[in-house]
């Protein structure tokens, strides 16, 4: 059997060397390249594969995995796409004008954008869709761990977005006095509120309220460990071949 090259971006960080174990693991992987230049010249653990400080050795590699940042992916997505090798990316904060940019690059390659890898979380979204049309008022509330930099995160985004396009007819926010400035929540798509919690102890978790005249609906997804992830990510991985161009959401590889 012929193995998928990997290579990992951010490798020294959390999420990157979470996903060198997983790939090292898989039996139809195989880790080819680390790339952290916070972390050059250490080594994987569980292999000989020395991290690097850039993308310059890239002829052993058919997928890249990209758990950077925003600013970082704006420039390494591109060259990847040059080179014609297909792109995992678990970045958050690329927006509609990245995604138009990327279109233009992958034409000889494909990538893959995913807001959350974990596949809970994408049935968490796709149920909460199809309750959607049934209820007159929603929120989100997303809780991250204290170290997240951004709010609200790429998921209640993603929610809102879908829930969006699934119910049209949204009660408008009755709330008039804003005693507190932010007592509501941002707004998402549909002026769905999301409300962001950041604190220790927590990793990833979400919950969709949704009602309507007298009665509720909650629907939760929480991830406790990085592990949660990995599944999506080797998914991913094996999967991108078989799509076309940019994509968004795990979802373009499940029957869901």
């Amino acid at each position: 059997m012929t193995k998928i090259r990997v290579g990992v971006i951010g490798a020294a960080g959390r999420m990157g060397a979470t996903v060198c174990q997983a790939v090292l693991n898989d039996p139809s992987t195989s880790l080819e390249l680390a790339v952290d230049e916070n972390a050059v010249g250490n080594t994987i653990d569980n292999s000989e594969i020395e991290i690097q400080g850039n993308l310059s050795n890239l002829e052993d590699v058919d997928v890249v995995v990209d758990f950077t940042v925003a600013d970082a992916s704006r420039k390494t997505l591109p060259f990847l796409a040059e080179k014609g090798i297909h792109a995992v990316v678990g970045t958050s904060g690329l927006d509609e004008k990245d995604l138009q940019n990327l279109r233009e690059c992958f034409t000889q390659s494909n990538c893959i954008i995913v807001p959350n890898f974990s596949i809970s979380a994408v049935l968490m979204m796709r149920l909460a869709e199809i309750a959607a049309p049934h209820f007159d008022t929603i929120e989100i509330i997303e809780y991250h761990h204290n170290e997240k930099i951004d709010a609200p995160s790429g998921t209640a985004i993603a929610t809102a977005e879908k829930l969006q396009a699934a119910s049209n007819d949204l009660r408008a926010d009755p709330t008039s006095d804003m005693v507190l400035e932010g007592a509501r929540g941002a707004k998402g798509g549909a002026q769905i509120p999301i409300h962001s919690v950041r604190m220790e102890g927590m990793l990833a978790h979400q919950e969709v309220l949704l009602g309507t005249l007298g009665q509720t609906l909650t629907i939760r997804q929480d991830s406790s460990n990085r592990s949660s992830f990995m599944p999506g990510v080797i998914m991913a991985i094996k999967g991108i071949g078989r799509l076309e161009g940019v994509n968004v959401g795990l979802e373009t590889l499940m029957d869901v």
